[in-house]
């Protein structure tokens, strides 16, 4: 205390200077500590008279840790107690390893957000760059399963902390949220190719129908029926963030059986063909009655998947990835280069152009998706030191606002393909339109993140004197 000719203190507030998570890893962020926590770690003190006398700082500090000791001995047997009276649910959200996200999770969605981007407008050499052309899946399978991790993370999180008013809440909100953006999306690239002139654009964007019967086309784009095209991921997600509660609390009590009916539900819409009806066409392109095996595959390895690290991570499941991913990079490269036509038959060759339907998930291409998943956990590890990379950072941050920038990925592939018809669609036009958008895709993602707003809830500490 200023002002005094002897050391003495009193306590009116705590922090705690912890570090920031990569990339802000020159940064430190401060943690308040509750008025209850202050009062309660005051209790000691309060056995000790205050005095204006010399203070032994050493007695005083061995006493105080003595009494800490047995308080916090005395909360484990309480914890210990309220455990066995609470048993935990089958399938507990498991505690977080290390400080912070993984941030791999973020950089896999930032990645699958540019490669999508890429593939979304044709004649691009960039796409050359993406999974589609050295397999059988593509980046829609690694975003599918990524984001049922974030969901079991981020509605876990509401769950421990709100209870199931809490999750039920958040999933209405972030259904409402990508609902929202879905026909705003939809209008924005009617008017962009209104404003191009339409032509051939319009028929290869699937927004004629929206130019000449925009009623009809609205009205059923309002029951997630029309879409244009490379708009068909975010009906399918609201559907998904509406039911995911029910779907979490299933994984909570029987995780096993919740993803056991869920390939059940997977293998009977490759044998019956069961699809969701659409307008104009006859289903939707990203079948969910297919595609909610990825989403349940992630929500389920959060929540009671600690049993497939050690098989994943085995030397036999790595061979069998790697062979596998072999095949099918020769299999997919035999479709455009001629020199690998001696070695792949050509009756194979058909066979498998036919079994790899994205829009059903074929069995080749889930598989296909397995097998990169085992590859990867095996080469980047958590800590892996590739994250605080330029690139990486930018992933994440891209990952981290993957609605705006899924969002903005449509326009720009949209603007692309519309400059690459009217202006020139040359090899420098092309590369020229993919490192434009993939930087404008990273300044936008930048920008959202510098203005995001996070409030966070300040407690009151009432100072006596």
């Amino acid at each position: 205390m200023e002002g005094l000719s002897f050391p003495s203190f009193r306590p009116v507030a705590t922090v705690m200077m912890v570090p920031a998570p990569p990339p802000r890893s020159s940064f430190v962020e401060m943690v308040a500590i509750s008025s209850i926590d202050l009062s309660n770690a005051r209790e000691p003190l309060r056995s000790y008279p205050v005095n204006d006398g010399p203070v032994d700082l050493d007695k005083h500090r061995t006493a105080l840790n003595i009494n800490i000791r047995r308080t916090l001995a005395e909360i484990e047997r309480n914890a210990k107690v309220l455990r066995s009276l609470h048993p935990p649910l089958a399938g507990a959200l498991p505690e977080p390893k290390g400080p912070g996200r993984d941030l791999r999770i973020d950089a896999c969605r930032g990645i699958a957000l540019w490669c999508i981007f890429l593939n979304h407008f044709p004649n691009n050499i960039g796409s050359w760059l993406t999974l589609r052309n050295y397999g059988f899946s593509d980046s829609a399978e690694v975003f599918m399963f990524v984001s049922g991790v974030t969901c079991a993370l981020a509605y876990g999180s509401a769950h421990s902390r709100d209870g199931w008013p809490g999750v039920i809440t958040r999933t209405l909100w972030r259904s409402w949220d990508i609902y929202a953006a879905f026909l705003l999306l939809t209008v924005a690239c009617a008017i962009m190719v209104y404003l191009s002139g339409g032509g051939r654009i319009a028929d290869e964007s699937n927004t004629r129908l929206l130019l000449e019967h925009p009623g009809a086309a609205l009205a059923h784009a309002a029951i997630l029926q029309y879409r244009p095209v490379n708009t068909d991921v975010l009906p399918i997600f609201v559907v998904y963030h509406l039911l995911f509660a029910p779907l979490l609390w299933l994984l909570l009590r029987a995780p096993n059986v919740t993803l056991g009916a869920s390939l059940l539900l997977y293998v009977l819409v490759h044998v019956f063909g069961w699809t969701v009806p659409a307008w104009p066409d006859s289903a939707w392109f990203f079948n969910p009655l297919a595609w909610q095996l990825l989403v349940v595959l992630g929500a389920w390895c959060v929540i009671a998947g600690k049993g497939v690290g050690p098989w994943m991570t085995c030397r036999m499941a790595l061979v069998l990835a790697v062979l596998y991913l072999t095949f099918s990079l020769i299999v997919a490269l035999s479709w455009w280069l001629t020199i690998l036509e001696d070695l792949v038959p050509q009756a194979l060759a058909n066979v498998v152009v036919y079994q790899v339907d994205k829009s059903d998930l074929a069995p080749l291409r889930l598989l296909h998706f397995l097998a990169l998943a085992i590859l990867a956990v095996w080469l980047v590890p958590r800590n892996w030191q590739g994250l605080p990379m330029p690139l990486m950072r930018a992933a994440i941050r891209c990952g981290e606002n993957s609605l705006a920038i899924y969002c903005l990925g449509v326009l720009l592939a949209l603007a692309s393909q519309i400059a690459l018809v009217d202006i020139s669609n040359g090899l420098a036009m092309q590369i020229a339109l993919s490192l434009a958008g993939i930087l404008l895709m990273i300044a936008g993602a930048t920008l959202l993140s510098s203005i995001r707003i996070k409030p966070r809830r300040q407690p009151r500490l009432t100072l006596k004197t």
